[in-house]
């Protein structure tokens, strides 16, 4: 069945009559597949529920976090301080953003990644604001790249045990989804002090170079420009790129003249040891010598005009022309509680504000409806969608809690993510997810099995997925809902989403009993303010790690954004995706029913 045909095809005459007559309301707001009105969703907020609760205390919440979050960014940004910057300017260099914004198109903007890597860690150090390495996609000479650029500002640009992680998920991001690259050289090499978290280890530090080459052998342009110091190890992934630039006044060698001088006694300058005029005569390492940063970023706007476009993905090549929702995004902070899996809300509502013309074709509607799944488009895309369902439903004369799947929901989900595999369309996951339902009902429907199915058919599945962590998303739910550890394209989290193996209370609990217990058994007995006390301090604990500023300052997620910058961000990850990758066929091996 073809992508055209699942989201993208012409509507019955009356249906287009239908959505003329009401853009407020279809199907997804209340009706049923198969009435009059188009294959439409949502409904808008009337005026006296802006006013009242949750809608109106939900986005004056989000007006502070947006004022919070908008101010860390801003911090970040700042990278070692207004001194760093000062040093490096009077060295005649750029900072590492001032580079990209040169780099880049005119006007072009930049999809900044993992800007919150380091966050809050490494304050006996410091700090490393951005991890010490600024990454994201931005258009040079009209065709996307990844920009990879050391911060000079932040420890001379020394790698940090998160610098390493952070290039290697750009890298990664960049290999699966055939992104040419650009890398910014300006570092000192190896943070010494904590060398032994860096540098031995399969996805540290080496992993850069790994990448580096398995880019190159699969074709995917690579360009460096080494504009500051580039030393030790690091000075691999410059001279393993299609083309090198340096600027006169940085240096590039194995071991500077301080480690050489100690290695084997000898005396010698850096320019004569590893200078851009040494490497460009005589070493014949570099191919382009350029007298400063301008003149560098110059020279690889010209060398990225020079590659060939790639064959785009079959899925992306059918995209149609973008179609707004017809609801306003910003609504979505009136709909979204701020302390995610908080409240209940009508998923669809989410979607009507994320889908081009709020549509949706809705895949099994009434069955495991605590999971939403269907096509629509984004920014023109087809694309499906597995979205957890918030409202509690009541079904075959019991309960179900939204946010938690139960069996059906995951057969459900389970045959929709082979449906979109067929179709060769991506899917999009939004997490507000407890979990899968426990207890002897549960049991007796075969969770364990039928939750296997859909862990197996995303494990499997072979078109681009995007996740997207809205509110909660715990232990297996994650999983299965295309979690970090199964390689999305890209995972996105707004700041309201919390993440971890379960949530706080119920761990607070459990992690309480058990220390309650330890005490008990060295013969202490603690009383009821004792114990009141240690659950509240192991809650607190557990509540700051779940926080999703925790999980992105450890690359947990991929960026954290905004509700109303949600849907931009979507149409640009799928812009990313958009590269033909040659993925082949899905394929499955024991697989339960």
């Amino acid at each position: 069945m073809s992508a055209g045909r699942r989201s993208g095809g012409q509507r019955p005459a009356a249906q287009r009559a239908g959505k003329q007559r009401s853009a407020g309301r279809g199907p997804g707001a209340g009706g049923h597949a198969g009435q009059a009105g188009p294959a439409g969703l949502g409904e808008g907020i009337a005026l006296e529920k802006r006013r009242a609760a949750p809608f109106h205390t939900n986005k004056r919440a989000w007006a502070e976090e947006r004022e919070r979050l908008s101010a860390q960014r801003g911090t970040i940004a700042l990278g070692g301080g207004a001194t760093a910057v000062a040093r490096q300017h009077a060295k005649g260099r750029l900072t590492a953003r001032e580079r990209i914004a040169r780099l880049l198109d005119e006007g072009a903007g930049f999809d900044e990644l993992m800007t919150f890597a380091g966050f809050g860690m490494y304050a006996e150090e410091g700090g490393a604001p951005a991890g010490g390495v600024v990454a994201g996609i931005g258009t040079v000479a009209g065709r996307d790249w990844m920009v990879i650029a050391n911060d000079a500002t932040v420890k001379a640009g020394a790698f940090f045990p998160i610098t390493a992680k952070k290039v290697i998920r750009a890298q990664t991001i960049a290999y699966e989804n055939r992104i040419p690259t650009v890398y910014l050289v300006d570092s000192a090499g190896v943070y010494l002090p904590m060398q032994d978290e860096i540098f031995p280890d399969q996805d540290d530090f080496g992993r850069v170079f790994y990448l580096n080459a398995r880019m190159s052998a699969a074709g995917i342009p690579q360009l460096a420009a080494i504009m500051g110091n580039c030393v030790a190890g690091g000075a691999y992934l410059p001279v393993m790129c299609d083309t090198l630039v340096m600027t006169e006044g940085s240096g590039l060698y194995l071991a500077g003249p301080a480690l050489v001088r100690a290695a084997i006694g000898q005396q010698v300058e850096s320019e004569e040891l590893g200078g851009a005029a040494m490497h460009a005569a005589t070493s014949g390492t570099v191919d382009f010598k350029e007298p400063d940063d301008d003149h560098a970023i110059w020279r690889l706007r010209r060398l990225a005009a020079t590659y060939a476009e790639r064959p785009q993905a079959r899925w992306a090549a059918g995209r149609k022309p973008a179609v707004a929702p017809r609801f306003d995004g910003d609504e979505l902070a009136g709909i979204l509680p701020v302390d995610g899996g908080t409240q209940t809300y009508d998923v669809r509502q989410v979607l009507a504000r994320l889908l081009d013309g709020s549509e949706l074709d809705e895949f099994k509607r009434d069955y495991g409806p605590t999971l939403v799944t269907g096509w629509g488009r984004i920014g023109g895309y087809a694309v499906g969608v597995v979205a957890n369902q918030k409202l509690v439903v009541k079904r075959s004369g019991r309960l179900e809690v939204g946010g938690v799947i139960y069996a059906d929901a995951a057969d459900k989900a389970a045959r929709f993510v082979l449906d979109c595999n067929q179709a060769g369309v991506p899917i999009v996951f939004l997490h507000d997810v407890n979990g899968f339902m426990v207890g002897r009902e549960s049991e007796h429907e075969g969770i364990i099995r039928r939750g296997a199915k859909l862990v197996s058919a995303v494990s499997n599945s072979v078109v681009p997925r995007i996740s997207v962590i809205m509110g909660g998303s715990y232990g297996a739910g994650h999983y299965a809902m295309s979690g970090k550890a199964y390689a999305p394209r890209f995972i996105f989290a707004l700041p309201s989403a919390r993440y971890s193996v379960m949530g706080a209370q119920q761990a607070a609990a459990t992690i309480m009993d058990i220390q309650a217990a330890r005490l008990a058994r060295s013969g202490a007995e603690p009383d009821d303010a004792t114990l009141a006390e240690l659950y509240e301090r192991v809650k607190a604990d557990y509540v700051a790690a779940t926080g999703i500023r925790y999980g992105a300052a450890r690359l947990w997620v991929d960026e954290v954004v905004l509700p109303e910058e949600l849907r931009a961000r979507l149409v640009r990850a799928l812009d990313a995706c958009a590269t033909d990758t040659q993925a082949g066929e899905m394929r499955l091996g024991v697989f339960q029913t």
